[in-house]
């Protein structure tokens, strides 16, 4: 025990951080209606030169930055209302395959544009608004070689770095009175990363949110726990940011809420399932989820280079040990429960490489709660009902966890 608790506090100097409760506003903070409203945006050009062209209601402030793997352009402003045409950013033009849109924190917007390959960006101003013209974003990119533009990131990225360090942190969250346990329901996705898509109704994001606020609801009225949430609006958090919110607070529980998808062609597939963290995917399936988890950050702009690198794997495999085992425990009662409430996949119990299940000292799940792209899960997922049933059933999986948890004897 004494040297596990030793490697959690060195974890602690090396992973630990602190982010704002994701998506809180305060007290006077703008309502949407006030944000500057994005209304079109488009691509012009070709192979040599790209234009890229944003109309806004308002003059915004911008900072544009590159990233490399894959090649990506971002564009950071103030808190926006995006009301561009459907399917806008879905095709590009030039040196832009495609861009998407969307919040990334409160108070903060962003664009990512997907592109052909290493640019530069030559030019990015904002016009102001003059006749019957919108203020517009205008930026112009260039194709340039893969040495100038990772030379061109490291000066960039040393600047945001200082910025960064410069920013006064949040102190850690204080320790509370209240001796419940705590929770951390994480809805996946939001902000600029709207998950699964899709034709009609609302994408994974809005999905997943809306189960997590029952499920709190549903943990809440019991009176045994103390809840709290990675996001309670659509606001992108960074997958380390997740995990980070859950180790400062010293969580108890972490629990990953998510839908899946299949793409046309790819078979049928049906069901919840619930999975834990492991080096190698139980199975193909669950190796293609976690790849496609694992990419919340590069959709959002977020630059994995920041991230801690390899030299806390050992600690963290260690730490992660006992840990892993309560986390089968409670999958495993997570799936006893849900049979009662939810259509379950043929194998609902699995593991991969999710990045946010990392935590070391957190006991930790992720639960798909069934495929989007099939019409009886659907159906399910924009229940009310179905949303109570299903919390109602998690929370007897969280009940007869912590009971054996404090009873300190194995989940059979």
């Amino acid at each position: 025990m004494q040297q596990r608790a030793t490697i959690i506090a060195v974890l602690g100097l090396l992973l630990a951080g602190v982010i704002p409760a994701a998506g809180q506003v305060g007290p006077g903070a703008s309502p949407p209606s006030e944000y500057p409203v994005a209304t079109d945006a488009r691509v012009g050009g070709d192979g040599k030169q790209t234009r890229f062209v944003v109309d806004f209601t308002r003059k915004v402030d911008i900072r544009a930055f590159t990233l490399a793997n894959p090649y990506r352009v971002v564009i950071d402003m103030p808190q926006v209302t995006f009301s561009f045409p459907p399917n806008t950013g879905d095709h590009g033009r030039g040196l832009v395959k495609a861009f998407r849109y969307g919040l990334v924190m409160p108070g903060g917007s962003r664009i990512v544009l997907d592109t052909t390959g290493p640019v530069r960006v030559e030019k990015a101003f904002v016009l102001d608004p003059s006749d019957s013209q919108p203020a517009r974003l205008v930026m112009d990119l260039i194709p340039i070689d893969r040495e100038s533009f990772l030379r061109a990131m490291a000066v960039d990225s040393r600047q945001r770095d200082t910025r960064k360090n410069d920013a006064k942190s949040e102190p850690p969250p204080t320790a509370p009175a209240d001796a419940r346990p705590l929770i951390v329901l994480d809805p996946g996705h939001g902000g600029i990363d709207t998950g699964t898509h899709i034709q009609e109704g609302d994408p994974e994001k809005v999905l997943v949110l809306d189960f997590a606020n029952t499920l709190r609801d549903r943990l809440e009225k019991t009176g045994k726990y103390r809840v709290v949430m990675t996001r309670t609006d659509d606001t992108f958090v960074a997958l380390g940011d997740r995990v980070r919110f859950a180790r400062a607070r010293s969580a108890q529980l972490f629990i990953s809420i998510h839908c899946d998808a299949l793409a046309k062609g790819d078979g049928e597939a049906e069901g919840a399932s619930v999975y834990t963290l492991a080096d190698h995917a139980s199975d193909a399936d669950a190796a293609r989820l976690a790849d496609a988890e694992n990419r919340a950050d590069v959709i959002s702009g977020v630059d994995l280079s920041v991230e801690p690198d390899d030299i806390a794997d050992i600690l963290l495999d260690l730490a992660q040990r006992e840990t892993k085992t309560f986390s089968l425990q409670f999958a495993q009662q997570v799936v006893r429960e849900f049979k009662s409430a939810a259509r379950m996949h043929k194998k609902p119990l699995k593991s991969a490489g999710f990045r946010v299940l990392r935590a070391p000292d957190v006991p930790s799940v992720l639960i798909e709660l069934g495929f989007v792209s099939n019409a009886k899960d659907l159906k399910q997922l924009t229940s009310d009902a179905w949303r109570v049933r299903a919390s109602d059933a998690l929370v007897q999986a969280v009940n007869a966890y912590f009971t054996t948890r404090i009873a300190g004897g194995p989940v059979r």
